[in-house]
């Protein structure tokens, strides 16, 4: 059986439920810091390099905080996430502000933090003016259309409601150009959770190369691109993790033969990643408080689809440890230590399941399940349905001590926007 390792074991976990009861999300400050640095060091060839980190992703601010004291950026699409940023201390060219069908208060609030504004659709340049003025800098989101076939959550571009076709882009850029705005960036994302190095700086130089027929046609010099995220996570053990650093080589190799030579010489690189840099430090803790048997047998747990909905929503694959259980199996197991289960919540919806048919050791009530990977677009993207209360989050600090960076809602907390 092949495992997944964790910055702790089962004791020091059975120790810490003593104070907050499971479920919980526990993050690992030094994994987190590690692969922040995974990006900065990977391209620090590049002058001006920045990663923008997905603040939907995980907008915890304990976690921005510490990615801010490694250079990182926010990347936000939304007036919270704005909000965040801001109370984290992150302003200006901190802030990439990329989201669609935009309200106008969001393009106020991010005008008011001088955020770089990286606009979805055409018509939003005007509507930025009006609403909020145009800033000296404007980038656009490109579209590409028809790309060569990946594997994506995104999936086919020519279907994504994300960005502006090749002919608006040039449409929009003019435009701006013609209201005075001087400045200006170019942002592409057409893939999720991508594993193919390649992949990377194919979508890099498509996009070297629209920016070189920006000035060409235009006039135009584009400052920037941002290549956006899609940076890849090996969720399960027998992927191979994505390799940052030879991704970062693909792309300077790219840059050197389009970019290097050119009245472009200067322009920055930008990447957005969430998932990437958070996904790994992260892990919910679950406790196993029923077991049942019908036509499959399931392991019933107090964490649910409303704490980590990826694989219910996706089928998407999360390593499990059995703390205390998986560590000892070592690669060949006998058949009467491990048993295919089904491991289930307690939503009223049946695609409430953290693994279907998976196979771990014989897993017993009061047993502590640790599911890998959860760091990102884990608690971010919980909910309440079922009147379900959404956990605590704790931090495993770079000194080994832990402390709580959110508490877990009450019934108080899902009542206080009513008038009962």
């Amino acid at each position: 059986m092949v495992l997944k390792t964790l910055p702790f074991d089962r004791e020091f976990i059975e120790k810490l439920t003593e104070q907050y009861p499971t479920p919980f999300y526990i993050y690992d400050e030094k994994t987190l810091r590690r692969h922040a640095r995974l990006f900065t060091e990977s391209f620090a060839w590049n002058n001006g390099f920045k990663e923008f980190f997905a603040v939907k992703a995980n907008p915890n601010p304990e976690l921005l905080k510490i990615l801010r004291t490694e250079f990182l950026g926010g990347d936000c699409s939304s007036l919270p996430e704005l909000l965040i940023c801001e109370r984290v201390g992150m302003n200006g060219d901190e802030i990439m502000f990329t989201s669609n069908n935009t309200p106008a208060i969001e393009f106020v609030k991010a005008k008011q933090l001088n955020a770089i504004i990286n606009l979805d659709d055409l018509t939003h340049l005007e509507f930025l003016e009006h609403h909020a003025g145009l800033p000296d800098l404007i980038s656009f989101r490109w579209n590409p259309g028809a790309l060569r076939e990946v594997e994506s959550v995104i999936g086919n571009p020519v279907e994504a409601k994300y960005g502006l076709t090749t002919k608006q882009i040039f449409e929009g850029f003019a435009l701006a150009k013609r209201k005075g705005v001087k400045h200006f960036g170019l942002h592409t994302m057409v893939a999720s959770n991508m594993l193919q190095e390649d992949f990377f700086s194919y979508t890099a130089k498509t996009v070297f190369e629209l920016a070189l027929e920006m000035e060409h046609r235009i006039g135009v010099r584009v400052e920037f691109v941002n290549l956006g995220g899609g940076f890849g996570v090996a969720y399960r053990t027998e992927q191979t993790p994505l390799n940052m650093k030879k991704v970062a080589a693909m792309i300077q190799e790219e840059y050197d033969k389009l970019i290097t030579p050119s009245n472009l010489a200067s322009m920055k690189i930008f990447t957005e990643s969430g998932r990437l840099v958070a996904a790994e430090s992260g892990t919910l803790i679950t406790r196993v408080i029923h077991e049942k048997n019908t036509y499959k047998r399931y392991i019933g747990v107090d964490a649910c689809m409303a704490n980590l909905m990826r694989p219910g929503m996706y089928g998407a694959y999360h390593h499990i440890t059995v703390l205390g259980k998986s560590e000892n199996l070592g690669v060949d197991v006998d058949s009467a230590a491990v048993e295919r289960v089904d491991v289930v919540g307690s939503l009223c919806e049946n695609c409430d399941k953290f693994a279907v048919d998976r196979v771990l050791p014989k897993i017993e009530i009061g047993d502590i399940l640790a599911i890998h990977d959860a760091g990102a677009h884990g608690y971010a993207m919980g909910f309440q349905y079922n009147g379900k209360l959404r956990c605590a989050e704790l931090l495993l600090q770079e000194n080994g001590t832990v402390r709580i960076i959110r508490r877990a809602e009450t019934p108080d907390d899902y009542f206080a926007t009513l008038n009962l």
